[in-house]
């Protein structure tokens, strides 16, 4: 359980599903398509959706570029978070928009992978959260022509480290979309 006193809650966050950052990822299409799903299924549930959006001096604020993907839509009383840093919680109003509601445990989900995604979870549980990583609603651009490895190996390396990561008093879980339990 959470090391945050009086948290109980959890929260869905969707991290960066812009059009300038998921154009061109990994199984784009399927990874929208479990995140919207997800949101359906939090809203159903009564758990917040958190939305973060990135924006530095390739995502310029406002652009079209900048904009969450169209298959996916905050509706009004969703908490939007901005942000200009890999992890979710630097320089940014996360950690008061999660306190205000008492979570304490995340589901994770969004782009990308091996940069906001990862600084976000790994921020997340150093900060005292449990964390749950959406296996399959997480992607990432292909930069394997420096160096790094195809977007499949990234992900599926960034599931099994997250898998088995751990801190005292807190939870951590890699789960496909179809697993996610918004209770209980």
């Amino acid at each position: 359980m959470s090391t945050l006193e009086n948290r109980p809650h959890l929260a869905l966050v969707v991290i960066d599903v812009q059009n300038g950052v998921v154009s061109g990822s990994h199984q784009r299409d399927a990874v929208v398509t479990n995140i919207a799903s997800l949101v359906d299924r939090a809203r159903a549930e009564a758990v917040p959706v958190v939305w973060v959006q990135h924006s530095d001096d390739h995502l310029a604020k406002g652009s079209d570029a900048w904009q969450y993907v169209p298959e996916l839509g905050r509706r009004e009383g969703e908490a939007l978070v901005h942000k200009s840093y890999n992890d979710s919680f630097e320089a940014t109003g996360l950690e008061e928009v999660l306190a205000g509601a008492g979570v304490g445990r995340l589901v994770v989900t969004g782009a990308e992978t091996d940069a906001c995604v990862r600084a976000t979870i790994h921020g997340a549980l150093t900060r005292g959260y449990d964390v749950t990583l959406v296996a399959d609603a997480h992607t990432t651009g292909d930069r394997s022509a420096w160096g790094a490895p195809p977007p499949d190996q990234v992900i599926a390396h960034t599931n099994l480290y997250w898998q088995y990561q751990s801190a005292p008093g807190r939870t951590t879980a890699v789960v496909p979309t179809e697993e996610v339990a918004f209770r209980g």
